[in-house]
């Protein structure tokens, strides 16, 4: 029984099995549908987030692009399904592999930069994307968006929303266990110390240009996928969704749920996104104050829970241990206070 509680991938099975049950609360009417469409877009931004807390948590490496990348993806897969036609798996394989190449590319030019540099150039990627969404029509739709239907597996499979929301949790809990084991591995070692120093990590044997192309990767390829995703799910992609806010968004998932965290990356998802559309703005008087209250949440996590919601039992742990070890002005603590009384008690009672 302790193996299978301290096994993870029983843990994102398990979360995926509690997703799952959702549309059939939805249909006993104990939640609304809403929730549940809600619940599925969620889940498409953790795993974008997902790809950017590899890139930032594990790797050290800022990227305010995730939302373009996002955005590219689901154009494509909608431009090659509807207008070209295609059967959805190509465009699966175009939508992932162009951004991709593109994210990889980036990788390459940052080699040139650091820091805020890096997440500068990013932006200007995404930026030159979100004019490419608005102005090429043709591929585009340019201001009224592009529209795409449910994904048609193997060609004959017509998927309804309710089934499409089954394959974004089971493409989630899929991606969390290729996550967990790549980040638990030599790959994940490596971006660690890529993050504490390039030069020690360099010195160790660690190709830093190789690292930081795959870090790349993988935040592209989870964004792209997520783009795929959310198309195919909210049923159009419109040029103001992949701005900057949502890159923002991304990146404070990830400082509220918790760096290098794959449950954190879910749970700051949630907080970010799905609370605020569940319970802040279906309330006019604070649908307004939506990026107030995210800035907000920024900032206490920073000030006070630096490692994000995942961490905070360790971090109350921790602080129960210093409160507990916590010395007087007669250099004692309440442990030792304890045991002192018990002597001198047993001691009285001898005499």
């Amino acid at each position: 029984m302790k193996k299978i509680i301290k096994n993870p991938y029983s843990h994102f099975i398990l979360l995926g099995l509690v997703l799952l049950t959702l549309p059939y609360l939805a249909e006993a009417g104990a939640i609304r549908n809403s929730t549940v469409t809600v619940i599925g877009t969620t889940i498409i931004y953790t795993i974008a987030a997902l790809g950017l807390n590899v890139l930032l948590g594990f790797s050290g490496l800022i990227s305010l692009g995730t939302a373009g990348f996002m955005g590219l993806a689901a154009y494509i897969s909608a431009y090659v399904t509807e207008t070209m036609a295609l059967p959805f798996e190509v465009a699966v394989m175009a939508a992932i592999g162009i951004p991709t190449l593109l994210g990889i590319l980036v990788g390459i030019l940052s080699l040139k930069f650091e820091g805020i540099y890096l997440g500068i150039a990013t932006l200007v990627v995404a930026e030159i994307l979100r004019e490419i969404f608005i102005n090429v029509t043709p591929f585009t739709g340019g201001a009224t968006g592009a529209l795409a239907g449910r994904p048609v597996l193997a060609g004959t499979f017509q998927l309804n929303r309710i089934q499409t929301y089954y394959l974004i949790v089971v493409v989630m809990v899929l991606i969390f266990i290729l996550i967990h084991n790549l980040t638990k591995g030599h790959l994940g070692r490596a971006l660690n110390a890529m993050r504490g120093s390039e030069a020690a990590a360099q010195a160790m044997g660690v190709n830093i240009f190789k690292y930081r192309l795959i870090a790349f990767g993988i935040a592209t390829v989870l964004a792209a996928v997520s783009g795929v995703l959310y198309v195919h799910y909210v049923g159009l992609s419109y040029p103001t969704t992949w701005n900057l806010m949502l890159s923002l968004d991304f990146l404070a998932i990830i400082v509220v749920g918790g760096f290098r965290s794959i449950f954190g990356t879910f749970i700051g998802s949630f907080i970010i996104f799905a609370m605020s559309e569940l319970f802040l703005k279906p309330i006019p008087a604070l649908a307004n104050i939506t990026p107030l209250v995210k800035g907000i949440l920024i900032i206490i996590f920073i000030l006070y829970y630096p490692n994000g919601l995942a961490n905070i039992k360790h971090q109350v742990s921790h602080w129960l241990v210093r409160r507990k070890g916590k010395r007087d002005a007669f250099g004692q603590t309440k442990a030792e206070k304890k045991n002192l009384t018990r002597a001198e008690v047993r001691e009285n009672d001898t005499v």
